[in-house]
């Protein structure tokens, strides 16, 4: 094991220890639910770290989410978490789910008819969640 692998393992060890000791139901813990842990971040906070720190008067928030989004899907949305958070994300900012749909149709021509099939299925699962949460 390299000092870096170490490292990495003896943080990762110290984090489960911290999060137990402030909830003892995340002993168990698992990384792939780090999307259900933190959903999304306020319109505000997005705007603050995308929409105003890079470039004050470009792209805002909503835009920049739908571009990243777009390339998640030509990559083919292998990146289910990352992708998943991003739909959020882009919702939270203001996109509706057509203009997200759009987005990911669009992407077909670049990344294939199976990325796209995939990154609308990942988003479907976000409106599904969404509208839960929202009943």
């Amino acid at each position: 094991m390299n000092d870096f692998a170490k490292m990495f393992g003896e943080m990762i060890a110290q984090g489960q220890k911290m999060a137990t000791a402030f909830n003892p139901a995340l002993e168990n813990f698992q990384m792939p639910a780090f999307d259900k842990l933190f959903p999304t971040m306020g319109k505000e906070q997005m705007e603050m770290l995308w929409g105003n720190t890079f470039n004050k008067d470009g792209l805002d928030s909503k835009t920049r989410l739908l571009v990243v989004l777009a390339g998640l899907t030509a990559q083919g949305a292998q990146a289910e978490v990352p992708f998943k958070l991003t739909v959020r994300h882009a919702l939270e900012a203001g996109a509706t789910q057509k203009e997200i749909a759009e987005v990911i149709y669009q992407m077909s021509m670049l990344g294939g008819v199976p990325a796209m099939s995939k990154a609308l299925e990942l988003a479907q699962a976000v409106f599904s969640e969404t509208q839960e949460d929202s009943e």
